[in-house]
């Protein structure tokens, strides 16, 4: 696919991201799914509004009437499409800067849409364009209230109905909760609260200049989070990307939980023997040691959750249990629960572990690895390009096993590093991770080099 990257479409507006642009992507999506009314919802981007209206004159004009949520996290509009059988719209840049925004789009049953139907509505866009009704025809618009007041109450019901929500309770919790001014401000306090936990907040005021700190929750961001733990006595801290579809976490004593970790530990709580777990080409090793003593078999998919979703139906179609699946970036997905990532439902299912131990004990088996990461910014794709040639003939060169499913990974046994081209921003992305210290560094520079070199000869 050429327009819908690994998790939707993002770039930066006024370039990449423009109305037009968004209503011509609206219009094919509302013209390929054939439906008589589609939601629109967004997060707390100052240019969130913009879009959204013209993602709901665009859909007016090919006949489908618009319902209109307003600042909605991405799980709560998922939610929102499941319960009333119509697709969705979702204006957010999730992690990204705030100069970014984009679309996911979301189909009727609440799952984003498989790659088939974005090729559809790529091909719909590109080639074979779209068409608007006669004037009797348009789509009407309607506001929609109460979308997440329903998705906190949905969430609450699911935790009561899988014996989760009593425990938590019980446990009087102190959660120190950065929902980082995103749309997660508007719905994880209360829903923390109405948990039984005692509530601290931080950049908990909707705002898209996201003025506190960067919608991405990595450890550069969180350092006022830390603080609070720490000085709180908090049990843990949980932190939200700007759509609230991921969890990272802060332990007791205000360490840095590394999202690989986390979800090593909700695996392990969720796997039994021949179980499947989908988790993308980056996977860390701590993974794949949890599914291999529980029994279960781990499938990779390129990176994103739009592959991670479409393997897992796959799987689901051929009679698999797939319990759990995620990445390391805090994206997780309880399938039995929805195929979606959701940053509320997944630090509740942390808070689970936390009844009994804590952060830092629910982890700590986990340790003992280095996972470093690197970002490459390339300016048009003639650098582009090279870099990624660059990368191949590294690649080729070194003396590891070679898994080109998205990118260049190396495995060397003891350690592994890759490179590959981000989905959703002009980057080459690069990770390393390896037991013994130094050794994930020493391979990610050697990559790097190689890649940096590439770009400069070119530029």
């Amino acid at each position: 696919m050429d327009i819908f990257g690994s998790s939707g479409v993002r770039g930066v507006v006024g370039e990449e991201i423009t109305p037009s642009f968004v209503g011509q992507v609206a219009a094919a999506a509302g013209t390929v799914l054939d439906t008589e009314s589609v939601a629109v919802a967004r997060d707390t981007r100052t240019t969130g509004r913009m879009f959204v209206d013209a993602a709901a004159s665009a859909l007016a004009a090919v006949g489908c009437s618009v319902r209109r949520l307003g600042v909605v996290p991405t799980p709560g509009a998922q939610a929102y499409a499941e319960r009333h059988a119509v697709p969705a719209v979702v204006i957010t840049a999730s992690h990204n800067p705030p100069q970014y925004n984009g679309l996911k789009l979301i189909g009727a049953d609440g799952i984003e849409l498989t790659e088939r139907t974005l090729e559809r509505i790529e091909t719909r866009l590109t080639a074979d364009g779209v068409d608007s009704v006669g004037y009797a025809d348009v789509g009407t618009s309607l506001t929609v209230e109460g979308t997440r007041t329903a998705y906190v109450e949905e969430l609450l019901d699911r935790l009561e109905a899988t014996g989760v929500r009593e425990p938590i309770a019980s446990a009087d919790l102190t959660v120190a909760l950065d929902p980082g001014h995103g749309a997660g401000c508007l719905t994880s306090p209360r829903f923390f609260g109405e948990l039984g936990c005692r509530i601290l907040t931080l950049n908990a005021q909707p705002d898209g200049h996201f003025p506190g700190r960067n919608p991405e929750p990595v450890p550069g961001n969180l350092t006022d989070l830390q603080r609070l733990v720490r000085s709180s006595d908090a049990d843990v801290g949980i932190a939200h990307d700007g759509d609230a579809d991921r969890a990272i976490f802060i332990d007791e004593n205000g360490r840095h939980i590394e999202g690989e970790s986390s979800l090593a530990a909700l695996a392990a709580a969720e796997l039994e023997a021949d179980d499947v777990v989908v988790s993308a080409v980056n996977v860390s090793q701590r993974l794949v040691d949890v599914a291999a003593d529980a029994g279960a078999d781990l499938e990779l998919t390129p990176i994103g959750s739009t592959h991670l979703i479409t393997r897992i139906r796959e799987l689901d179609g051929a009679g698999a249990s797939v319990p759990i699946a995620g990445e390391g970036n805090g994206g997780v997905l309880f399938p039995d629960y929805r195929l979606a990532r959701d940053g509320a439902y997944t630090a509740a299912r942390f808070l689970e572990l936390l009844v009994e131990k804590p952060a830092s004990d629910v982890v700590a088996e986990y340790g003992g690895y280095t996972m470093v990461r690197e970002n490459v910014v390339y300016g048009d794709e003639t650098e582009r390009a090279a870099m990624l040639e660059a990368a191949e003939s590294h690649a080729e060169a070194a003396d590891a096993e070679l898994t080109t499913l998205d990118g260049y990974r190396l495995d060397y046994g003891d350690a592994w590093v890759l490179a590959r081209p981000s989905g959703t921003e002009p980057l080459v992305r690069l990770y390393a991770e390896a037991r013994r210290e130094g050794r994930a560094e020493r391979l990610l520079e050697e990559f790097y080099d190689a890649i940096v070199a590439a770009g400069s000869s070119e530029g």
